[in-house]
């Protein structure tokens, strides 16, 4: 294998692995000599220390690791210092938008309406602090109770869930009809 390719699999391999990778486990990848691969490695390093990379190649007890230079760390701070932006996906504005309207309401009830497992989706809005827990349902099994939280209102820009727009019959009659013509496609029928 060709030097180039060689730097190109070490760069790949400790990248991704984001921790340290013995030197003989990287040698058995290349199928080469121990020394061989060291020397490569060795070159590596002193090519990061010197092209202004903000990546360097450290060895930690025979191992080797890709980690940040420290001239990089304040900016790496304020990179994560913004805030999240978080992503909703159809199946999470779909599961938000139940449990807002619905609310307090119980997972079960959440996959009734949705006809699929909603376990990730609500999790997921937790996460993020859409939804929180809001008790348990006085039934057989105890099931937790869903609802929105403040910033869920804040994200929406609504002062209460009140302020939601509301759905006229018209519009959840042509969407029950949409959902069943969709289904029959589906099924075949």
């Amino acid at each position: 294998m060709k030097k180039k390719k060689c730097e190109a699999v070490i760069e790949a391999i400790l990248f991704t692995m984001g921790e340290s990778v013995e030197l003989a486990k990287l040698a058995d990848v290349l199928e080469m000599e121990k020394e061989e691969t060291k020397q490569i490695i060795d070159g590596m390093m002193r090519r990061y220390k010197g092209e202004g990379s903000g990546v360097q190649i450290i060895e930690l007890d025979g191992a080797y690791q890709m980690c940040t230079k420290q001239e990089m760390y304040e900016y790496l701070i304020r990179i994560a210092k913004q805030p999240k932006r978080h992503v909703l996906t159809d199946v999470l504005l779909e599961t938000l938008s139940i449990i807002a309207y619905k609310q307090p309401v119980t997972k079960v009830e959440i996959e009734k309406i949705r006809g699929v497992s909603s376990d990730h989706a609500v999790n997921k809005l937790v996460e993020y602090n859409l939804v929180c827990e809001l008790g348990r349902l006085d039934a057989p099994g105890r099931p937790l109770l869903f609802g929105t939280t403040e910033d869920f209102l804040r994200s929406f820009g609504v002062q209460s869930i009140e302020e939601l727009p509301v759905l006229n019959p018209v519009q959840v009659e042509e969407f029950k009809q949409e959902a069943e013509a969709e289904m029959h496609v589906k099924l075949g029928i």
